[in-house]
């Protein structure tokens, strides 16, 4: 009877870790999915905006996070499922909020560096083709490598080394030719100085990724999807913040209505412009926490970088930029380096698989048992936590 109990058991622990395995996949690829729209979207509305008449640079870097009380819609979903599951299991009460100080401050810190980062990328798109911007944005895969490795002891594999290499390699023939899309009536200086800024851009979001991922290594919590959530909100809450004292510096507020007025596009589509931005962006941003919540930052940097050539695709479809010879290596490439990643993850995970001990394994052999109850409970209890 006890045998029979305990296989019971065994039983419904694979099929609960089934269960989980399928719902971490499918929030993997359902935040992977929301940052290839975010990364390859976010790029292409911004510039919508400075190419028909925008010029407000921290306008735009507001906008990136601006969108932070959308985050509240699925943190409520979440409190109202948990609420439900708690009266049902007849329990007093449960939090609204899992965040804690510690979380609160760090997340606070990465959200100003973020602000910073914002403005920077901003700048460069200003100045720069949406294609070229891009490329130079992909630096950042390097910088969340090296940070990955510093912070979090990130391992890499040799599938991991030849995706940062082939990307990273993708990044550096466009970069050979990126003078050739210099914008017309561009100052030399006005061009140097968005190319460095958007450098500067790659750095700050390249530590930024390792960054949270420490965050959640040091939490002292279980972390959760609904954490993430808050973290996520009050991550931009801040870099908002940051933005809004630039732009009361700027005085862009008080200039807001006159630049809507003389957009190319049209005042209603200036509005529509400026909504579109803040949404995208905000789910760049979930997308990419959220990918780290369930991979690491390196998977989330190696995302970003795939995201590249599909906004060359776009950058030529809807703003006419050229697509040499070079951006098609550069597809390639960045291809070729995202299969290698995932071809690395699936062996890794199918060693893992043969190192794990098979479930029959584990069984124990018939034994004599106690008459008493307690006995009955003992075996039953060692061979849950064994499993």
């Amino acid at each position: 009877m006890v045998l029979s109990n305990s296989a019971i058991e065994v039983e419904s622990t694979s099929e609960q870790t089934k269960k989980q395995n399928i719902m971490k996949k499918l929030m993997t690829v359902l935040n992977c999915s929301i940052l290839a729209l975010g990364a390859s979207g976010g790029a292409l509305i911004m510039r919508l905006y400075f190419i028909h008449g925008g010029k407000k640079v921290w306008l735009s870097s507001w906008l990136q996070t601006v969108g932070w009380p959308l985050n509240l819609i699925p943190i409520l979903l979440s409190y109202l499922h948990r609420r439900k599951k708690a009266k049902s299991q007849q329990h007093s009460s449960t939090k609204f909020f899992f965040i804690t100080p510690r979380l609160f401050l760090a997340s606070a810190i990465i959200g100003l560096i973020t602000g910073l980062d914002n403005y920077f990328y901003s700048y460069g798109l200003a100045c720069l083709p949406v294609s070229t911007a891009a490329l130079i944005i992909s630096i950042q895969l390097a910088f969340t490598a090296a940070f990955a490795f510093l912070l979090v002891k990130q391992k890499f594999t040799a599938s991991s080394i030849n995706a940062v290499f082939l990307l990273t390699t993708g990044a550096g023939v466009l970069a050979m030719h990126a003078s050739g899309d210099r914008p017309k009536n561009e100052t030399d200086r006005k061009y140097y100085m968005g190319f460095f800024m958007t450098i500067g851009a790659a750095a700050l979001y390249g530590f930024s990724l390792p960054a949270v991922e420490l965050a959640y290594k040091k939490a002292k919590q279980e972390i959760t999807y609904s954490l993430v959530m808050e973290m996520q909100m009050v991550l931009s809450l801040f870099a908002t913040v940051f933005c809004t004292v630039g732009m009361l510096v700027n005085n862009d507020f008080q200039t807001i209505a006159t630049e809507a007025k003389e957009y190319g596009l049209g005042e209603a589509m200036y509005y529509f412009v400026l909504a579109m931005n803040g949404l995208i962006f905000q789910c760049f941003f979930l997308g990419a926490i959220g990918v780290i919540f369930c991979a690491s930052s390196l998977l989330s940097g190696i995302l970003i970088a795939l995201c590249i050539p599909i906004t060359e695709i776009l950058a030529v479809l809807f703003y006419h930029e050229s697509f040499k010879a070079e951006k098609a290596v550069s597809l390639v490439l960045c291809v070729w380096g995202f299969i290698s990643y995932f071809y690395g993850e699936f062996q890794q995970v199918k060693k893992m698989k043969r190192q794990r001990p098979h479930p029959a394994e584990t069984e124990l052999a018939p034994q004599p048992q106690p008459t008493g109850a307690i006995g009955d409970d003992r075996t039953s209890i060692t061979i849950v936590e064994n499993v």
